[in-house]
């Protein structure tokens, strides 16, 4: 019995191919995250609850919502319903559109240092109107 392949045999002997190096490629820095609006509304909860000095107990009851719920609200960790979010703003003292302008505005200035596809801004404040959220 022979040990040679039906290609050995007949004379044609496989060729390896090297394979070439990979192409080299640019450096790329990770692209940024873009914050999550959840995020961006629940850090202006808990700076104008903070402001004002008021513990999450005191706030989550004027709003009639749950402590630990709102706490997860302030935390980004849930997406809040508008009838929600209208309640931790008013019992703060704010609109829903106060609190939502608030939350825009965050997210101007964190995303202004980069533009989109990695470009560099010119430092000017990004155009407003380009983002409309409906309560």
């Amino acid at each position: 019995m022979s040990t040679q392949t039906p290609n050995e045999a007949r004379g044609n002997e496989a060729r390896v191919i090297p394979l070439r190096p990979p192409a080299a490629r640019p450096e790329r820095r990770p692209a940024a995250k873009e914050p999550l609006w959840r995020d961006l509304v629940g850090d202006v909860l808990r700076r104008e609850r903070q402001a004002q000095e008021r513990t999450l107990k005191d706030v989550a009851d004027s709003a009639r919502i749950s402590m630990p719920y709102l706490s997860e609200v302030e935390r980004g960790r849930k997406e809040a319903s508008s009838e929600v979010l209208a309640a931790a703003a008013h019992a703060l003292g704010l609109s829903l559109g106060d609190l939502l302008a608030r939350a825009q505005t965050e997210l101007v200035r964190l995303t202004a240092r980069t533009a989109q596809h990695g470009r560099r801004t010119t430092g000017h404040a990004a155009p407003r109107g380009g983002l409309c959220l409906a309560a």
